[in-house]
């Protein structure tokens, strides 16, 4: 079991993390929003968090709320990630939304270094990348950034559109945007008999389609992965399944692709190292790869 986190994102720094809070260093911003895991005491007190930041999260609901600015701070700015250590870069437009997120989950940095190296070791020419659950791309960009041909699903229309401005400030083209459900759309890939190189999913624990359609991750991810599998080409291929539930087990994900994975998985957390000490979980990850 692996225990993975970042290591090379200069433009993002968890200070640090306690009583249900997290601070955070988003480019030379810095936020307090909640932590449901951060069941722990801070390190530093109240008045150094209040200190060193410019923006707090305020909840008002247990799924909305609002951002209050203790110093000058703007709506929306940017920043960036080397991949893998290369030469490659993949920027994001980060803002403040209703619900507490700015348009990245920093932990995934760990994936977006898997998936390009292994789209760069692959004999494929332009492998077929296929990422659900996509949110604003950050593992679509680093697939293309690696010459990959990917097709990018959410189901929220807004969403693609944040990601779609991600892909322009990272000077990349010619990603394919599906707005869409999910398992609709992989049900429907297997009807047509299409495969993929890579497929990557970080399926949230409670979700709704564009048309309504409801997702839970205990209910649906066993026959979303059932169907996923088989889009998997035969020759060259990779996947990796993120999932962050409370109480949701990386032995769950074991059980789900040990079949197809064999001794080529690879199962554990995700987590942030905080720089005054604590370690935050931010959930469980398989992967594998076959080439």
């Amino acid at each position: 079991m692996q225990l993975l986190t970042p290591t090379n994102f200069k433009d993002y720094e968890l200070i640090d993390v306690g009583n249900f809070e997290k601070l955070e260093r988003f480019g030379q911003y810095i936020t307090i929003r909640p932590e449901p895991q951060a069941v722990w005491d801070k390190t530093l007190s109240n008045s150094e968090w209040e200190k060193r930041a410019h923006i707090k999260f305020v909840p008002k609901s247990s799924s909305s709320g609002e951002w209050k600015k203790l110093k000058q701070a703007p709506d929306q700015w940017h920043i960036q990630y080397k991949i893998n250590h290369s030469e490659s870069i993949i920027k994001f437009r980060l803002g403040l939304t209703s619900f507490k997120h700015v348009g990245i989950f920093p932990e995934q940095a760990s994936n977006w270094d898997f998936i390009f190296e292994s789209i760069k070791q692959m004999q494929t020419p332009q492998p077929k990348v296929l990422n659900l659950f996509a949110y604003t791309g950050g593992a679509s960009l680093a697939a293309k950034a690696a010459g990959a041909d990917i097709t990018h699903v959410d189901s929220i229309k807004q969403v693609v559109t944040w990601s779609k401005e991600n892909m322009d400030l990272s000077n990349l083209t010619n990603i394919r945007w599906v707005v869409e459900d999910a398992l609709k759309f992989v049900k429907r890939e297997e009807k047509r008999g299409n495969k993929y190189n890579g497929i990557i999913l970080d399926p949230p624990a409670f979700g709704h389609g564009p048309n309504g359609e409801k997702w839970k991750l205990e209910d649906n991810i066993n026959e979303m992965i059932q169907g996923v599998l088989n889009l998997l080409d035969d020759k060259e291929h990779f996947l990796i399944l993120n999932a962050y539930s409370l109480g949701f087990s990386s032995l769950i994900i074991e059980n789900l692709l040990k079949k197809k994975a064999g001794n080529h998985l690879n199962i554990g957390e995700l987590y942030l190292h905080a720089t005054e000490g604590n370690k935050l979980p931010l959930g469980v990850f398989g992967r594998f790869r076959n080439f």
